[in-house]
């Protein structure tokens, strides 16, 4: 892979100042002359070494810390240093380092990050600045924004409310749009909303950094709310914002309201949604089924079930089935059982899938009966868990599932890894190697009567990466259905399970980027096709995503006058 950039930097920052700016510090790979031009002789080691050099010697560093967690914070550390080295490391370690900076580390990372605090990175907005986010929004050490993630931190995986803490999410989501989709660094900025916690454990914790009271009332958390998305687009009014672990009864709304408005979306419910169903559409097409076919339920009913519900549903509805008879085949549990037009306290991105009992009277017990109880009546061929609720998928409702259908496909998607529904382990051998199984969370694996299982790890980094660059590329001006659509198909179309008959349910993380880039086109063409980006050739658009792709290399600088 090329990394190297040729074009010369012309810079007025020297001296310390220029070693403390994560974005242009070279630390040892400054040359000779860059070091006496921009007033750093005798402030660095005499010796001058290639990133290639750093990057092998921070990598031995990395492998002698000895938990994931000090792990997650040495990386951390060179991040806030030299981004270019730290995603150079990253790049070349992609596998092996995702679960540190991403899930399942973040998490952990997220409830301890007042105790593992070193440096400010984005930018945090606490309710009682609402009448100073302009002048916040200019303090930004990057000015031309193109990718934001933002958090109340209240639902953070499957955490619960972290607060601040939750900052530990965009950092690690817009690491990987940059080393998964390219986009450079210099574009990207991570945004926690501090309205406060609800976290008794938060709020008396002396060493917690965040606003010390409860969550603001819903009114005040609106406005508050309406008055951030109106001054991000005064300041940057190109910029994707992604909203990101927010809990269920304020992701929904906001992505209404928001979504024609701004160029936004929501990963937990849309990005989820495009990576589930493009892990059930390879699934499908490796058991040489049509999803019209397939009755798919879901335990957990909260925004990312319901989200992953309405993506297949339009999957299933583009085969030419009606809505009526697509939503017949699509159920959903929470804790209170099945939904149902019976079910209490409905919210409403879930009345859409209360299946109405009048038209089937031996389902009334179901509203309060176990999963294992459903799957008995409903018999689904595909069974998903967004539940947080570890072994929630038992040996008996593996069981279960296998008695109704062939090869069923079970995908226990929960993280991290303690919130796991199930162990791939555990749903393979229950089967006898027979399910088609994709999870959450990272699992090593599974070797079931002398035949090896690897299972794929059905993670948002497949897709949000390659949206992003879309609409940075082409320009899009909103995130639409048919857009999720084409990188569910984009990302299903590279199984190698589906087109081969044997290997992984999704392709190994170590293709990411060609994958963000085959993405990226499908979804930029689809942007144009919707009539929300300006229009443009494929060669054009193949173009713009090139151009608008980053490698970690060093780049020669040249001193300017301030």
């Amino acid at each position: 892979m090329t990394y190297q950039n040729n074009k010369p930097l012309y810079l007025s920052h020297a001296g310390p100042k220029l070693l403390d700016m994560p974005l242009l510090n070279k630390s040892s790979a400054f040359s000779e002359r860059e070091r006496i031009e921009f007033n750093l002789d005798g402030l660095l080691p005499p010796r001058y070494e290639t990133i290639e050099q750093q990057r092998e010697r921070a990598y031995l560093q990395y492998q002698d810390c000895p938990t994931a967690m000090s792990k997650h914070i040495f990386l951390r550390d060179i991040q806030d240093k030299n981004e270019t080295l730290f995603y150079r490391l990253i790049s070349e370690h992609l596998e092996e380092v995702m679960p540190i900076i991403y899930t399942p580390t973040v998490g952990e990372a997220c409830e301890k990050f007042s105790d593992i605090y070193r440096s400010a990175r984005g930018l945090f907005i606490a309710h009682h600045q609402q009448d100073r986010i302009d002048a916040i929004l200019h303090n930004a050490t990057k000015r031309n924004i193109k990718v934001i993630v933002v958090t109340d931190g209240e639902r953070i995986l499957g955490l619960g409310d972290q607060g601040v803490g939750g900052m530990g999410i965009p950092i690690g989501k817009l690491s990987l749009y940059t080393v998964c989709g390219g986009i450079s660094p210099a574009n990207t900025l991570p945004i926690t909303l501090d309205v406060g916690t609800n976290n008794a454990a938060l709020l008396e914790d002396p060493m917690y950094m965040g606003c010390r009271h409860p969550r603001i009332s819903q009114s005040e958390y609106d406005k508050f709310l309406d008055k951030f998305m109106q001054a991000v687009s005064r300041r940057w009014p190109n910029a994707l914002i992604q909203f990101e672990d927010f809990a269920q009864h304020n992701a929904t709304p906001l992505l209404s309201r928001y979504r024609d408005k701004y160029c936004c979306f929501n990963d937990d419910i849309q990005g989820t949604a495009a990576v589930a169903v493009a892990t059930m559409l390879a699934a499908c097409k490796a058991k040489q089924v049509s999803p019209s076919s397939q009755r798919l339920l879901i335990a957990g009913g909260g925004s990312a079930g319901c989200g992953i519900a309405e993506h297949w549903m339009r999957c299933v509805v583009a085969e030419g089935v009606s809505e009526k008879e697509a939503l017949q085949n699509v159920f959903v549990v929470d804790r209170d059982g099945l939904l149902t037009t019976k079910s209490k306290s409905l919210l409403p991105f879930q009345q859409r899938f209360a299946h109405d009992t009048s038209l089937f009277p031996e389902w009334d017990k179901l509203t309060q009966s176990s999963l294992l109880d459903v799957i008995h009546n409903i018999k689904p061929t595909m069974l998903l868990g967004v539940s947080g609720c570890n072994d929630l998928f038992s040996e008996a409702v593996i069981d279960a599932m296998a008695a109704n259908v062939y090869k069923p496909i079970i995908m226990p998607l929960s993280n991290p890894s303690r919130c796991v529904e199930a162990l791939p382990e555990d749903v393979l051998r229950y089967t006898n190697g027979e399910a088609i199984v994709a999870t959450g969370s990272p699992f090593e694996d599974v070797e079931i009567n002398g035949t090896s299982f690897p299972i794929s790890q059905c993670n948002n980094s497949y897709i949000f990466p390659g949206i992003g660059l879309a609409v940075v590329s082409c320009g899009a001006k909103k995130v639409t259905d048919n857009m999720l659509m084409a990188a569910s198909k984009a990302l299903a179309a590279e199984s190698p399970l589906a087109v081969n008959g044997v290997g992984a349910l999704l392709p190994p993380l170590s293709s990411i980027k060609q994958l963000s880039l085959k993405i990226a086109f499908e979804v930029a063409k689809q942007a144009v096709i919707d009539g929300v980006a300006p229009f443009k050739t494929a060669d054009e658009i193949h173009l713009c995503i090139k151009q608008n792709q980053w490698q970690p290399g060093y780049r020669e600088y040249v001193r300017v006058a301030s």
